[in-house]
């Protein structure tokens, strides 16, 4: 009889603080080191018997198959004679769990560790990744149990495991909090975090049923457009548009990230000297910085070095919690205005590879998989198409013509007198893209007549707004028209409609960040 799936049913997460004191934080750091070494054993178990899956003839033989079932019971059966498979796993982590190890971790906890393994070996297999990376030292942050009845477990509001009793650190039951306790917990994930050079741990509870939805974060009714870049996002709805750059509110000191890079360098080279190669002087007879030498080494960290790296660490943590909270905003917005967006299927990771600065800042990706999820959450659809088909930006709705664009053509202009900024225009075709992934050129023609001043006013309030809180002029929007034509059309859309605020600089706040005291 089948196992069943937790995934089954829908699940949220929710997220307290605990009250750990000096004696409670050894004992949990203890474990923590016991799961790290549980979770590395069981992970080179793994890459083991998939190296011994692939050099066996019966696995070659199953390539050779054609794709069918016939296909894939034949990979089945090689797993199973060399005993990789997740129960397998299972079975193995039970043996050397029978050590040292017993007296820190149960066997549920175990048992999800040899889950972990086994799924980050799996990728390889599939060709998802190229390798896969063990856990070093206070590298393995997160431990979890399969149900709420041993292990870990949440019971009457605190954290059992074992002899050890947490109590979450909770100042107000706000809604969010309230509705997450009144749930059942499906099972506990136990968390631990380093800020300001202090370690925090937390109780993620994965509960049953749907988040808290707030009522000011409502789901609207309706279709709505997106269209992404690395750093901007185009956003039509049936009443309102918009474009902006994601996270425009983020303010990047990247010249102190930079400069702190510089001390950790410099401090890391005087530790190390043997572990890096000798100064060089290369063909312009300029003198450089030897490299770093190839193989295992070992590195002496100074004080000062670990210093340095813990307020790195910081501030990019306080930039990326400022980033997430904007996403959020961001989502929200999103799903104010339609339970349906439609948004093309990008490579985030091209991005990342020919636009590294800006990704790395804006994170388009995660912005994504946020909405994603929230979407999921509040019963909404979120559908993505491929680009092949479709090719936005570069059809005209109007006559049909399909034309490529260079990425420095930021302006859609067709012979037939269609004109608007390249983002906006792609993001109002996406919402009358079909199922089949087809363009439906009639709808998107008779909306264009009401959309079109949407568009033109949107493209104006980005270039008032946006490009203020950047302090430069960004060629991404293109430069707005400033004719007759344009102004009759947007007179009559003002910045309620289009549910955009002008911000100004005096007004951009770095968000607060939660700081749990220590105890």
């Amino acid at each position: 009889m089948p196992r069943q799936n937790q995934t089954k049913t829908p699940s949220f997460i929710v997220e307290m603080p605990l009250v750990v004191s000096n004696k409670d934080a050894g004992v949990l750091s203890s474990r923590f080191e016991a799961g790290r070494q549980l979770y590395n054993a069981c992970l080179g178990e793994a890459m083991r018997r998939q190296k011994l899956v692939k050099q066996s003839k019966k696995y070659q033989e199953a390539r050779a198959i054609k794709k069918s079932k016939a296909r894939t019971v034949a990979f089945k059966e090689v797993n199973q004679a060399y005993g990789y498979s997740e129960y397998d796993l299972h079975s193995y982590c039970t043996v050397i769990r029978n050590s040292w190890i017993e007296k820190h971790i149960d066997s549920n906890t175990a048992q999800k560790l040899a889950t972990r393994a086994f799924n980050a070996s799996i990728k390889v297999a599939f060709g998802q990744a190229k390798k896969v990376r063990f856990k070093g030292k206070n590298q393995l942050d997160s431990l979890e149990g399969k149900t709420n009845k041993t292990g870990i477990r949440w019971v009457n509001e605190t954290l059992v495991w074992g002899n050890l009793q947490l109590k979450p650190y909770l100042t107000t039951y706000d809604p969010v909090i309230t509705h997450g306790l009144k749930s059942r917990v499906k099972y506990v994930r136990l968390v631990r975090r380093r800020i300001n050079g202090k370690t925090f741990y937390y109780a993620q509870l994965v509960c049953e049923g749907k988040p808290f939805q707030k009522p000011k974060n409502q789901i609207g009714q309706g279709t709505v457009g997106l269209d992404i870049g690395p750093s901007t996002i185009a956003i039509v709805g049936d009443e309102s548009a918009k474009l902006t750059l994601f996270a425009s509110e983020l303010k990047l000191d990247s010249s102190k990230i930079r400069q702190l890079q510089r001390k950790m360098e410099r401090s890391r080279r005087v530790n190390n000297p043997k572990n890096y190669n000798p100064d060089f002087v290369d063909k312009r007879g300029q003198k450089k910085k030897g490299t770093i030498k190839k193989g295992c080494k070992t590195w002496n960290n100074s004080r000062n070095y670990q210093k340095i790296r813990t307020a790195k660490a910081n501030l990019e943590r306080k930039l990326a919690a400022h980033r997430k909270s904007l996403h959020g905003k961001l989502v929200n917005e999103i799903l104010a205005l339609g339970n349906t967006v439609k948004l093309e299927k990008l490579s985030y990771k091209s991005f990342q590879k020919n636009y590294g600065k800006s990704v790395g800042k804006r994170a388009p990706g995660e912005f994504v998989s946020r909405l994603k999820r929230k979407a999921e959450s509040a019963d909404a659809l979120v559908m993505e198409f491929s680009t092949k088909t479709t090719k936005l930006s570069q059809t005209c709705h109007q006559c049909g013509s399909v034309k490529k664009k260079n990425l420095s053509d930021r302006i859609h202009q067709c012979d037939c007198g269609i004109y608007c900024q390249r983002d906006l225009y792609s993001a109002f075709l996406a919402k009358f893209v079909d199922e089949k992934e087809l363009l439906q050129a009639n709808q998107a023609q008779n909306a264009w007549l009401g959309a079109e001043p949407l568009l033109y006013a949107a493209w104006r309030q980005a270039t008032q707004t946006n490009l203020r809180l950047e302090g430069r002029v960004s060629s991404s929007f293109g430069k707005f028209p400033e004719s007759e034509r344009v102004a009759a059309k947007v007179q009559n859309v003002d910045a309620q409609d289009l549910d955009v605020v002008p911000i100004r600089e005096s007004q951009v706040e770095a968000s607060k960040h939660f700081e749990p005291p220590a105890f």
